[in-house]
């Protein structure tokens, strides 16, 4: 039982390195927790769920910055400039009379000069953004579900910890039972033994089993310690407070037991089925996006500017020349040696891909959810079957105490019946676990968790 417990923890504990939580405030409102608390807890205090739901904020500005490119861009230019020496022209000599061959150096322009101006550049038609705007949206639905697959993630392992918790906390209990009735029987014997009426040998015998019932008792509490740990971390929880559940494990078990199956698998609404939609309709926009490089795009602009000559530092005293341009650019792509071609057939195949893989998904969730099913079914016999042994074993042992009590049997029979006890009890608890854990994967795989 030991091993089991410890496998069971090393595994909730390697599902929560995936989704690690923050640490609780300062504040804690609540000490105790029913299964429902405990999971919103989580959800509020998550790194990762954290992160998950600023990428949906970032998608969501994503969104603005596509749809932005093709609104009114407006732009503001200023320039001042000074030349200690202005640029030198040659000029020949003939033009003003002079001599032919000959070239007369002339300076244009004057020492300072200032410009400023505003341009406007808005686009009319270009595929690649009509595509691109949704594609954006398309980006922000994953962001979402990456976010609600993550959700599912904290609440399995919340869920799992809090089993953890109250397994560990009814093996606790019924070891400290047993050390409290094994205690009694090692009393009782040993003033028989003081009094003639008992040999050393069974004092000794229930001696040992004293001892190993309080080895089990400390096992017990260091793994309920171990528990309340995994469940803390899990929900970002103070690991410095106490922490007290509210639930008890029959809330959970009972209901398994006494109803048929109702989860049935929803494919469509499967988290994992969707994301797996969501990624074909990307491969899709891509595609799109690839043939849309092939179409011509326009745009328009206007500018205007105001300039200034002179040859002193102050142009604001000067006269200040407008200048305006309105105008059209179209870019017609003619021949790229086969890119475009090329990048097309690329996102064909993505796409290509991408179907296939909806489909394999669809196949695995069915999969899943008919493995699951039958993991159900058995995890609920073998919980039957071992509560029957538990109760016939804690039958026998009770009567055997009776026995011993009145000298029937010797402590040797005593220990083999308590062995056996204690056996089909972590048999119990092994076979509990493994069913609220079935529970658990079941309707995850059916999309209902």
């Amino acid at each position: 039982m030991k091993q089991r417990i410890k496998q069971y923890l090393l595994l909730t504990c390697a599902l929560l390195t995936l989704i690690p939580a923050v640490h609780a405030q300062d504040e804690i409102e609540l000490t105790s927790f029913n299964i429902d608390q405990a999971i919103a807890y989580a959800m509020k205090h998550s790194y990762v769920l954290h992160n998950t739901k600023q990428d949906i904020t970032i998608a969501q500005k994503k969104v603005w910055e596509t749809i932005s490119t093709g609104l009114p861009q407006v732009s503001g230019t200023a320039n001042y400039n000074w030349f200690p020496s202005l640029p030198v022209s040659l000029i020949p000599a003939d033009f003003f009379g002079g001599e032919k061959g000959e070239f007369i150096s002339v300076k244009f322009g004057q020492d300072f000069n200032s410009d400023f101006g505003l341009s406007v550049n808005q686009l009319i038609f270009d595929g690649s953004y009509i595509v691109g705007v949704g594609s954006a949206q398309l980006y922000l639905d994953l962001a979402k579900q990456a976010n609600e697959k993550t959700e599912i993630d904290i609440r399995e392992a919340v869920t799992q910890a809090y089993y953890m918790v109250l397994i560990s906390e009814r093996y606790k209990e019924v070891m400290l039972e047993n050390q409290a009735n094994t205690e009694r029987l090692y009393n009782e014997t040993k003033i028989y033994f003081d009094n003639g009426f008992r040999e050393s040998q069974d004092v000794d015998q229930l001696k040992i089993l004293l001892k190993t019932a309080e080895n089990e008792v400390l096992r017990s509490d260091r793994e309920l310690s171990i528990a309340k740990t995994v469940l803390k971390y899990t929900m970002g929880y103070n690991m410095n407070s106490e922490i007290e559940l509210v639930d008890q494990i029959e809330t959970f078990v009972l209901p398994l037991i006494g109803e048929q199956n109702r989860v049935q698998l929803d494919l469509i609404n499967h988290i994992d089925y969707r994301m797996a939609v969501s990624n074909f309709e990307s491969s899709y926009k891509l595609l799109r996006l690839e043939k849309a490089a092939y179409l011509p795009s326009l745009n328009g602009f206007f500018s205007y500017t105001k300039t200034a000559y002179g040859n002193e530092a102050n142009l604001f005293k000067q006269e200040w020349y407008p200048s305006s341009l309105v105008g059209f650019k179209a870019s017609i792509p003619i021949f790229n040696s086969g890119m475009k071609h090329a990048r097309v057939q690329q996102a064909k195949l993505e796409l290509d891909k991408a179907a296939t893989q909806q489909k394999l998904t669809e196949l695995t969730l069915q999969r899943d959810y008919l493995t699951a099913k039958a993991q159900m079914e058995t995890a609920k016999e073998r919980y039957i079957n071992d509560r029957e042994n538990r109760d016939l074993a804690k039958s026998i042992l009770d009567k055997t105490h009776i026995k011993f009590i009145n000298g029937m049997i010797s402590s040797a029979e005593l220990s083999q019946q308590e062995s056996q006890y204690i056996t089909t009890f972590q048999a119990i608890v092994n076979s509990t676990l493994q069913l609220l854990q079935a529970d658990l994967q079941l309707k995850k795989a059916a999309g209902a968790l």
